[in-house]
């Protein structure tokens, strides 16, 4: 590996570590740089098994043997190495995970190659909390669905946090963004998908009732927290479905629905992503 200690936390070609807790500048920086920064070895291992290249990697020397046979095809990248309170100086935070890996953003898939093969997603709408994004993924890839879909609005997948939260199966679940649902929903439609819009109606059907005789393709939209899914969601959806709730309480955690709700739905042959992918 091309290990380079850390000598001062201002060197310029450590940009991509610096003031990781100031959300509104990670926001900017990742995706106009082409960026995103995996974290923990395992998290960096999934990327580099879904063809991601790293730009290059920050860590302590403890963590050199677990991370040097990830990187032997990588030999020219910089690897960054520096005391505890070095890197928590530069980060910003304890770096209690191992390492970080800034990887560059992969292009994102045209729908229709994500939908190709597919019959069960999850959309995204507008859901702002990129834990609960996180989760979400990990919900798919342990349940058998086969992709994710994102709105113009939904945070950012490959957030450091969202990554964390699943696990890195943001790296492993297919995803890309759709547009707004004029342009969305046609094309859902054309796919051959029914549209299940996971909110609270009048003339909401139960997840059970749906669940009873399901569509052979179904798009699960769960909406953002608080507010629920956009009355245009809605609009386009074919059923409205409904989980059945106790004791008062009126919905779920977005990322506890969509597991539900993809439980109830799955295809009984789909096995789950494995988890020592």
């Amino acid at each position: 590996m091309r290990i380079i200690p850390i000598d001062t936390v201002d060197a310029p070609e450590l940009a991509d570590y610096t003031r990781l807790t100031d959300v509104a500048l990670r926001r900017a920086l990742e995706p106009a740089g082409g960026l995103y920064l995996a974290e923990s070895t395992k998290v960096i291992a999934r990327a580099l098994a879904a063809g991601h290249i790293p730009r290059s990697v920050l860590l302590h020397e403890r963590w050199l043997p677990d991370l040097e046979p990830l990187l032997q095809s990588f030999p020219d990248v910089p690897v960054y190495v520096g005391t505890e309170e070095t890197l928590e100086t530069l980060t910003g935070f304890h770096l209690h995970r191992g390492a970080l890996a800034a990887m560059h953003r992969p292009e994102l898939p045209a729908l229709e190659e994500v939908l190709d093969g597919a019959r069960r997603v999850v959309v995204l709408e507008d859901i702002v909390d990129h834990t609960n994004v996180g989760a979400a993924f990990r919900a798919v890839a342990g349940l058998g669905a086969d992709a994710v879909l994102v709105s113009p609005r939904c945070a950012d997948p490959l957030y450091r946090r969202s990554v964390r939260v699943s696990m890195g199966t943001v790296l492993q679940v297919p995803w890309t963004r759709i547009g707004e649902w004029s342009d969305a929903a046609p094309r859902l439609h054309e796919a051959g998908f029914h549209l299940a819009a996971l909110a609270l109606a009048d003339d909401a059907v139960s997840l059970d009732e749906f669940a009873a005789n399901p569509p052979s393709k179904i798009a699960m939209v769960m909406g953002a927290e608080g507010d629920g899914l956009s009355r245009r969601a809605i609009s386009v959806a074919d059923t409205i479905v409904t989980i059945p709730m106790a004791h008062g309480v009126d919905s779920l955690n977005v990322a506890s629905a969509a597991a539900v709700a993809l439980y109830a739905l799955r295809v009984p042959e789909r096995q789950p992503l494995g988890a020592d992918a």
